[in-house]
Order: C-alpha cells, then sequence, then structure tokens
C-alpha cells in the first residue's frame, strides 16, 4: 500500500523498516515490511487480513512502537559503539556496514584483526557507561558544509544531499544519519556485545543486544547454567569446583583405561618373543595384535625393541575396521641397512594404505585389514633387500 503521508519509517541506511497495522474503514492491512519505491514514495508490504482495502480510503496508521523503540535502542546503540571502537582500537575504525532490527544490532568496522578480550570488554563497559549518563540525543538539520565542519562523521564513500541530519550524543558521538534514535541514551537500558568476528580481509563485525534483550539474553544464560548444575549434580555456586574434580576424575579414568588396554595388547601378544627371525643376521619381529590404536603400537613397539634388543620390530593391529601399523629399528639394525620408514612403504600397500618416516621409528594406516597377513608376511622380504 502507497499512501500519501506515513509515519513508517522505510529500511534505509542499515535500519530495519518498521512494521505495524494500516486500518480503513472497511479493511485491516498488516505491514511486514516498509520499503522506498521509485519517486521517493513509501512502501508499506504486507497482507489484508480482513475486509478490503481500496485505492481512495482514508487510512490511519499504526506503527508498532514496541518493536520502533527497540530498533531505536539498537541504533542509537551503534552510534555509541563506533565512537567506544575509536576510542580503544583507533582512529582507523571507519563503519563498513551497520544492520538493525528490533532484536539485535550490527556493526561492521574497518581493523586489520581480531578484537582481544580486554579490548571487547572496554568497548562493551565504555558505551555502558554512556548508557548510564543518560546524555540527550539531540538531531539537526543542517548543509553538508556546516555538518562537516561540526566535525559530524559521515559514511565513506557516501552520497548526502545539500541537507544532511546530524544526530549528535553530548561530546562523545556526531554523526550523519537519518534514522530513529532515543530521546536519551538511557533509554536504551543495556548494551551487551554478543560476538566479534570477520567478515572480509581488514573488516570485523560486531553483533550485540540493547534494552530488555539482554535481560532475555542473561535469563537464558542463567537457565542453562542451571541445567549444567543440575546435570552435574551440583549447587550451581558450586558448579566450577564440581567440574574442577569431574576433569581430574576423567583424567584418572583415561590413565586407567590406557593403562588397561596396554595389558590387554600385551596379553593378547602372548610370548611372541618365540616368533623373532634373523634376516641376514638381523633379528626381525613382525605380528599383529587386534585393537590396539596408533598410541597403544608404540608403546608395545618400544618393549619389544627393549626385549628384542637389537633388530627391527613391525606391529599391525585392525582396529574399528581400519590398520595401524608402526616399525621400529634400533641403532645396530640402521647401521646394517635396516629403514623403518622404507619398510612401511613396502608393506603398507597390502593393507590398503600408505606412510613412512625416518630410519629408526615409522607408522602408517591402512583400510584392509584382511591383508594383515600378507603385510607381516611381505615385511621380512621387504627387510631382505635392505640390508647388505
Amino acid at each position: 500500500l502507497i499512501t500519501d503521508v506515513t509515519p513508517f519509517y522505510a529500511t534505509m541506511g542499515g535500519q530495519k523498516g518498521d512494521f505495524g497495522v494500516i486500518r480503513t474503514e472497511n479493511g485491516t492491512f498488516e505491514v511486514t515490511e516498509t520499503v522506498k519505491i521509485a519517486g521517493g514514495r513509501i512502501g508499506h508490504v504486507g497482507k489484508v487480513v480482513s475486509g478490503t482495502v481500496t485505492v481512495g480510503d482514508k487510512a490511519e496508521l499504526a506503527v508498532d512502537t514496541d518493536n520502533r523503540k527497540s530498533v531505536c535502542k539498537n541504533h542509537s546503540a551503534t552510534h555509541l559503539l563506533q565512537k567506544a571502537l575509536q576510542l580503544v582500537l583507533g582512529d582507523h575504525v571507519e563503519q563498513q556496514g551497520s544492520y538493525q532490527d528490533g532484536a539485535r544490532t550490527r556493526f561492521d568496522f574497518s581493523h586489520g584483526q581480531a578484537m582481544t578480550a580486554e579490548e571487547i570488554a572496554k568497548v562493551e563497559a565504555l558505551v555502558n557507561e554512556k548508557i548510564a549518563e543518560d546524555i540527550a540525543v539531540v538531531t539537526d538539520i543542517m548543509s553538508i558544509e556546516d555538518a562537516k565542519k561540526s566535525g559530524a562523521m559521515a559514511l565513506f564513500g557516501e552520497k548526502y544531499g545539500d541537507t544532511v541530519r546530524v544526530v549528535s550524543m553530548g561530546d562523545f558521538s556526531k554523526e550523519l544519519c537519518g534514522g530513529t534514535h532515543v530521546k536519551h541514551t538511557g533509554e536504551i537500558g543495556y548494551f551487551k556485545i554478543l560476538s566479534e568476528s570477520g567478515v572480509a580481509a581488514g573488516v570485523r563485525r560486531i553483533e550485540a543486544l540493547t534494552g530488555a534483550n539482554v535481560m532475555a539474553y542473561y535469563q537464558a544464560m542463567e537457565e542453562n547454567f542451571n541445567k549444567a548444575a543440575a546435570a552435574a549434580k551440583a549447587a550451581p555456586a558450586a558448579l566450577t569446583e564440581k567440574i574442577q574434580h569431574m576433569q581430574a576424575e576423567l583424567k584418572a579414568l583415561n590413565a586407567e583405561n590406557e593403562s588397561l588396554k596396554a595389558k590387554m595388547a600385551q596379553s593378547a601378544l602372548g610370548n611372541v618373543m618365540d616368533q623373532a627371525v634373523e634376516v641376514k643376521g638381523t633379528k626381525l619381529l613382525a605380528t599383529s595384535v587386534d585393537g590396539v590404536d596408533m598410541n597403544g603400537l608404540r608403546d608395545l613397539g618400544d618393549q619389544l625393541k627393549d626385549k628384542l634388543g637389537e633388530g627391527v620390530v613391525v606391529l599391525l593391529s585392525a582396529q574399528d575396521g581400519k590398520v595401524n601399523m608402526i616399525a621400529m629399528a634400533t641403532d645396530g639394525a640402521v647401521k646394517a641397512g635396516a629403514h623403518a620408514g622404507n619398510l612401511i612403504k613396502g608393506i603398507a600397500a597390502l593393507v590398503g594404505g600408505g606412510g613412512g618416516g625416518r630410519p629408526n621409528m615409522a607408522q602408517a594406516g591402512g583400510k584392509n585389514p584382511a591383508g594383515i597377513p600378507a603385510a607381516i608376511a611381505e615385511a621380512s622380504k621387504v627387510l631382505e633387500g635392505q640390508l647388505a
């Protein structure tokens, strides 16, 4: 719908347009979006929810005031935010884009690196300080030349007419702006930064909440906190201590679990030293064990290498449908020509994998546990080709 005059603000300058209701004698039109259209007119987008609306009807236009107030709080907070960022980060900060609706405010600005937690806290505290000061928000219409002389901030690259609107918040902030604002900064209530992230090279983005949305955010946080405390079977005040205790307990259990897994692996191997063979005068122990991860294989390999004295150890294990494999060579075996990395490369294909490493230590992974026996058998052939 298009009316000859309207109190509705159309989406512009990053501020989301108003929504509300248009009523005529015979119908009701729900406005879900307000936009600028050709000829400088305002278009009310929405749907007829009752009756009919026709050309020439007299209409009563009612903006959703609660949403408008929320948008005003977010927009005014963005002005405070830009100045706070310049004071904390430096004068290089310039607005690169913004968006405000009734739920949140988003501000893009020029800055070459992620803000630290300390910088974010300083900016948030500074904005809340200016909100608490309840500074009057003053709007003046003046020429673009006078606006620039007054020190009002303008958007780089933006085209302005001969006459502009300047929004001032005391001596703290002065910007060219066509949007809606609170009358005093105290109306904003609260300001909370939710996130700071990068959106492009040299451009950062802050998303934040104001007013009742901040309280709703903390209420949701409190609910989640209480749920976490209940799940941990701890009083909310003691949750941190309980989590630390649980972490220590988990660490101890993991250590115990790893120890048990190592003992089980050793038990599964049995007396494998009987399987050691000599290849051109160098001892080789090549065997397999089920269900051992790479860390476990390395531990077993170190133990078997110590028992072997001098020589080469090759271990393979099937775990969760995949293959873990390691090869280790003592200093004496390496001097004789053994190379653990090349040995692994020579047998890994038989278990559908690949890998490599240093002369004294190498590891690999594979996808075909059925090939483990063939890989073990091939180990002696590959080692034989390495030894002089």
